[in-house]
């Protein structure tokens, strides 16, 4: 019998309405963990090369890893993948919250959405088992009433991921909103569910599919243990979130700002942690499934009339922030919290569309784009959330250019050079001039720039935590200079990209401060598998591997891994140590494609040594 999954992984034809089942035994299980790891390799299996994102070819997949729904803490995370709008390329993202914990105990160990409905669709999940049904009912409503609608239907303990307004229109930093206020937040994935008339999907677990456990005492012992240690581990994490971040990083002189411009804002700490509490705006904090960090965010306003939010929608974490306000060079707390309720509502991810309303605000002011009288400039909180309103409609010229993301609307004006991105996905709020190895990371990533599965300088510049997790692997690492860019550095960079493949397909969240041992621990709990440190970076090699294959496949070469020019030149405004150099930057990209077997397309010998042999002719 298995234990931590169902061997069960259901597939939805929309365009025919055929729904199977499909097993595929403990040695695959083991091999691939689930949430990443399984969506890369679902995807290469059932994307043909050159399907286009937004057509029936593309397969869109719900994964939830191996750990979710068990009762620790950051165990309630879901992978959603598939072929990205945005980039062209392997396109995933996590969402927190409950749905995938619900997904997962609902009997399945992943969801394979192929086709594309005639007309809107949702698909419920529960006993197992898969069923379409009619949504014509819920498309252009809201998701508060969305997901009112789908619990009145089947049950109040039902959860829903769906898309709002902006995955409807196939806007493509359209994400995937995850119990109203979580969110799968990169590589425009809404915009492949709107583009397959998927409105929704929910699941309603019960105690018949729960799956076995191989230790279950264990895993209770392990959530206890957090819920005792979470203050001596997690402390800020658990009084502030993520919000407390902005006034550091800005009077570091490293706060994106003005499009990447500037790294220092005048008026920035308005937007901090703290000034959101005093200001009554930050009113509590949330958490996701079986969690004792609460690190989200809740947010209200009233009495302002255009600012005023309600708090169902959740709160701006540290990206929405600098996304949506210092990148656009907004102070005004009121406004940047209205925007970032907007975008959550909408369905939108707060990172590309902050990012690229800071390249349409440079744009007008350097003349290239009319901005319909918005008055779209850098420090215009009202003009932001017009152009938010116009981008998730679709409304006018700027709203089309806006819904295409900061690298085509760059490319339209004939100005690639304002666009701040990586592959065709908006850079997030981590200045590489700064976090110098984080650059190579963006560089390197399959999805284009992403923050979540990168190293973060930072944290190994000194003797910590952070040092001691990551010699688990076997490497005596030693703390380096947040400005080194060398071989020992990249070494780094290169095991702590594998240990988050291995991270993201448990599937565990970033801001849970559990040990590598902790995670081989809860493993072994779940399933009766002891991994060994090597096994548990395979698992991790195999999501690049088999990215980078889907990548190259689909067109995207290595020359892709650079990045803006404008992070080779310092800042305006800002830290004027914080620079990287073009030659370093360039000799850390080919380091990493050593270590990784990448110089000359992917090693066909590392794929073999991975178990990965059926995919060594993807690229024939």
């Amino acid at each position: 019998m298995p234990k931590g999954y169902h061997d069960r992984v259901a597939f939805v034809d929309l365009s025919t309405g055929k729904v199977w089942y499909e097993s595929f035994g403990e040695a695959f299980w083991r091999r691939y963990l689930g949430g990443r790891a399984l969506a890369a390799y679902l995807l290469l299996r059932h994307v043909p090369k050159g399907a286009d994102p937004l057509g029936p070819e593309n397969a869109l997949v719900f994964a939830p890893g191996i750990l979710t729904g068990t009762p620790i803490s950051g165990s309630g995370r879901n992978t959603v993948a598939a072929k990205s709008p945005l980039t062209g390329g392997y396109g995933d993202a996590e969402g927190g919250g409950f749905f995938g914990a619900e997904l997962k105990n609902a009997g399945l160990d992943a969801l394979v959405v192929l086709g594309q409905a005639e007309a809107p669709v949702y698909l419920h999940v529960e006993g197992g088992k898969v069923a379409l049904h009619p949504a014509v009912h819920l498309w252009g409503k809201d998701p508060l009433e969305v997901e009112a609608l789908i619990k009145e239907a089947h049950g109040g303990n039902t959860r829903v991921a769906q898309i709002g307004l902006a995955g409807e229109n196939r806007v493509l930093t359209a994400n995937v909103i995850h119990d109203l206020a979580h969110f799968a937040g990169r590589g425009g994935l809404g915009a492949v569910m709107g583009a397959k008339r998927l409105k929704a999907v929910s699941a309603r677990a019960h105690k018949e599919t729960l799956p076995a456990y191989h230790d279950p005492g264990l895993l209770k012992e392990l959530a206890r243990r957090m819920a005792k240690e979470r203050m001596d581990r997690a402390a800020g994490l658990v009084t502030m979130g993520t919000v407390g971040t902005v006034k550091p990083f800005n009077l570091r002189g490293v706060l994106p700002s003005h499009n990447f411009l500037d790294g220092f804002l005048e008026g920035a700490e308005a937007l901090d942690g703290t000034s959101l509490d005093a200001l009554g705006i930050r009113i509590g904090r949330d958490t996701c499934y079986a969690c004792a960090i609460r690190c989200k965010q809740v947010v209200k306003i009233e009495g302002t009339g255009k600012y005023d939010v309600r708090p169902e929608y959740g709160g701006p974490e540290y990206e929405g922030l600098g996304a949506l306000g210092s990148t656009c060079g907004v102070t005004d707390p009121y406004a940047v919290t209205k925007a970032n309720t907007l975008c959550n509502q909408y369905g939108l991810d707060v990172i590309g569309v902050g990012v690229t309303i800071a390249c349409a605000m440079e744009a007008v002011e350097k003349g290239y784009l009319d901005d319909e009288g918005l008055g779209l400039r850098f420090g215009n909180g009202d003009a932001l959330i017009a152009a938010i309103e116009k981008l998730a409609r679709r409304e006018g010229r700027l709203g089309e250019l806006l819904a295409q993301g900061a690298k085509r609307l760059a490319e339209s004006l004939g100005h690639p050079e304002l666009a701040m991105h990586v592959k065709g996905q908006e850079v997030p709020m981590h200045d590489p001039r700064y976090k110098r190895a984080l650059g190579v990371g963006y560089a390197v990533s399959p999805t284009g720039a992403d923050h979540n599965h990168n190293l973060h300088d930072t944290a190994f510049a000194k003797e910590g935590r952070a040092l001691r997790e990551l010699r688990f692997y076997g490497e005596d690492f030693q703390p380096l200079p947040v400005e080194d860019l060398s071989e020992a550095k990249i070494r780094m960079l290169w095991t702590k990209t594998r240990e988050r493949g291995f991270v993201n397909s448990l599937v565990m969240c970033d801001f849970v401060p559990w040990t590598p041992e902790e995670w081989r621990e809860a493993l072994y709990a779940a399933t009766g598998w002891r991994l060994s440190p090597e096994e548990m970076l395979e698992v991790g090699e195999r999501t690049l591997q088999l990215t980078r294959l889907f990548n190259l496949r689909e067109g995207i070469s290595p020359e892709e891994d650079r990045l803006p020019e404008r992070f080779f030149q310092p800042f305006r405004k800002g830290n004027p140590e914080a620079r990287l150099d073009p030659e370093a930057f360039r000799e850390g990209v080919r380091a990493y494609r050593r270590l990784a077997g990448w110089e000359g397309g992917v090693d066909p010998e590392r794929l073999k040594a991975l178990g990965l042999e059926e995919f060594q002719n993807a690229l024939a």
